[in-house]
């Protein structure tokens, strides 16, 4: 074990410790929340209610062609709410897209901001909500810790898929349209004043998004259980929580698409864990998935599906007494904490074959890894509070099990 890295590891954990204490005074929160099926055509009388008005819709294009946007557009009109709608064809939300929007917000006077869609649409208006506190930051600069100081508009967040939980995370992941490099915007400011969990809006999700988008919360719950410093309780618990209802209800969600319960637990799932990692924090699945979305356009939720079982299983004995707590909540066996730590990472990777999921990936290059490794690094650490601090050494080796 070299000096450098023994030092690498003295300041990680030294700004853990620090930053453990700072959280006490974040003001971490969750948001306000309407919850049931056909709670999206309730939202215009709630906002008419809370005075919010004068809204830039962000959204898809793809789901104002599929009517998905509509019904809540009716509910605005309704009630006298206007409304200016940004939609987007992008997979990820770029720095373009941010600029875009929020040129789209000042032109037309905007006082207040709805995003409906995936983690995606809801990260970029996210960062639009940031670029209106600091309209002359470049999104680069406000990428980070702490860079957004101010109360962002009233903000409401409606996913349609139940995975990112950004409706109620600190976080906006903004893909760079120059250097295509992946980071967040962290920052208590950024979590949404409201959002509704609708499930009827998941319904036409096809298998493969159910399947992703629910490993990425999986993902999310997962991290930030077995991070665990900067937890309190309530972290701990919706964590467990989040793993429990994700547990019994994915593969029901993916092979029926209409069954609503399953439909409303895996929201329900998402939103537990997006807020246990707002405070828990993401870790080295994050990371690494970032640099294959930011380089290849590999979906997040894909990313997180293949590379947590690989991570979890390299953290080794450092990990086992968390995840045998989760392999408990769900009902796991195992005669000490390394088998059922085992038998929870099994079941990881045996839910995604059977929901067709890869277990690695074909296009990452050899020349490629050294700007892996440095992008993952430098997102990670000090922040990430993970069971073992990597070397470049362990990120080589992970990434390399990830590829086929």
């Amino acid at each position: 074990m070299s000096m450098s890295y023994q030092l690498e590891v003295l300041w990680c954990r030294t700004f853990q410790s620090v930053l453990k204490i700072g959280n006490y005074f974040m003001g971490y929160r969750m948001p306000q929340y309407l919850e049931g099926p056909g709670k999206i055509r309730e939202l215009g009388a709630f906002l008419k209610e809370k005075n919010i008005n004068d809204i830039l819709v962000v959204t898809g294009s793809g789901m104002i062609r599929r009517g998905q946007v509509q019904p809540m557009l009716d509910g605005f009109e309704e009630n006298g709410i206007r409304y200016t709608v940004q939609a987007y064809d992008t997979t990820d939300p770029t720095s373009d897209d941010v600029e875009a929007g929020f040129q789209t917000y000042v032109e037309n006077g905007c006082k207040s901001i709805v995003a409906l869609g995936g983690g995606s649409r809801i990260d970029c208006a996210k960062g639009i909500a940031a670029k209106v506190v600091h309209p002359k930051k470049k999104v680069s600069q406000l990428q980070g810790l702490l860079k957004v100081h101010w109360p962002i508009p009233p903000f409401v967040a409606i996913p349609t898929t139940a995975g990112a939980g950004s409706e109620t995370t600190v976080a906006a992941v903004i893909t760079d349209s120059a250097t295509h490099r992946k980071a967040a915007i962290n920052d208590p400011f950024l979590i949404p004043k409201y959002a509704v969990l609708d499930p009827e809006l998941t319904v036409g999700l096809p298998p493969f998004t159910t399947a992703t988008t629910g490993m990425d919360a999986l993902a999310h719950a997962v991290e930030a259980y077995t991070n665990h410093t900067y937890n309190t309780r309530l972290e701990n618990r919706l964590a467990k929580e989040a793993v429990k209802l994700i547990h019994d209800n994915i593969l029901k969600a993916y092979e029926n698409g209409s069954d609503l319960e399953a439909r409303q637990n895996m929201q329900r799932g998402a939103f537990y864990a997006g807020r246990a990692f707002t405070r828990g924090c993401v870790g080295y699945v994050h990371a690494i998935g970032h640099t294959l979305g930011g380089l290849y356009g590999v979906p997040h939720g894909l990313a997180m599906a293949v590379i947590l079982p690989h991570v979890m299983r390299d953290f080794g004995s450092a990990a086992h007494k968390r995840l045998a707590e989760l392999a408990d909540v769900c009902g796991m066996e195992g005669r000490n904490e390394a088998e059922k730590a085992n038998a929870f990472i099994r079941w990881i990777e045996e839910t995604n074959a059977k929901m067709g999921l890869p277990d690695g990936f074909d296009m990452i290059k050899n020349e490629d890894i050294p700007q892996m490794i440095t992008w993952a690094k430098k997102e990670a650490n000090p922040l990430y509070p993970v069971p073992v601090i990597w070397s470049r050494h362990d990120f080589l080796r992970v990434i390399e099990s990830i590829r086929k």
